[in-house]
């Protein structure tokens, strides 16, 4: 039995603005400075939660991936503030799971992959969650954090 990797050189860790993921940033950034890996955060903007207008309107999506790069670079910052030496900030587009998966994963070649979850209750638990798809089918692992 191959012994597991524990050597961790590149942590990603997906962001938003949500409490789990707050959660999960936090984690990333302790887990970072405790092993001297470099900490790279991931948010993904999502053109589904847009309508067909605001898809085909330049200027809105410009705006709003101006606001996602705002928020990436104050990532970083926090991140960089509480000591964590080697920092980047990825934007992509796209479903969140799928593309963090299919295209961050590979372009970046992390070791640990550390997402928040909420626990979802009622209809929508039926449907899964994005970190759900991600712990299933992410080919490094994953750290969920509640």
């Amino acid at each position: 039995m191959e012994e597991p990797n524990f050597d961790l050189k590149k942590i990603l860790v997906g962001v938003d603005n949500s409490e789990d993921a707050q959660k999960a940033f936090q984690y990333a950034i302790k887990l970072a400075k405790i092993t001297g890996a470099k900490l790279l955060i991931v948010t993904v903007l999502e053109k589904h939660d847009m309508n067909v207008y605001e898809v085909l309107n330049d200027d809105f999506i410009h705006g709003k991936r101006e606001d996602v790069e705002r928020h990436v670079e104050e990532y970083v910052k926090t991140a960089e503030d509480a000591g964590v030496d080697d920092v980047q900030g990825i934007i992509s587009e796209g479903n969140p799971g799928e593309t963090i998966v299919e295209d961050v994963i590979p372009k970046y070649h992390p070791d640990l992959l550390i997402i928040g979850s909420l626990d979802i209750k009622g209809q929508k638990k039926l449907f899964g969650s994005q970190a759900s798809h991600m712990a299933k089918n992410s080919p490094i692992s994953v750290l969920v954090i509640r």
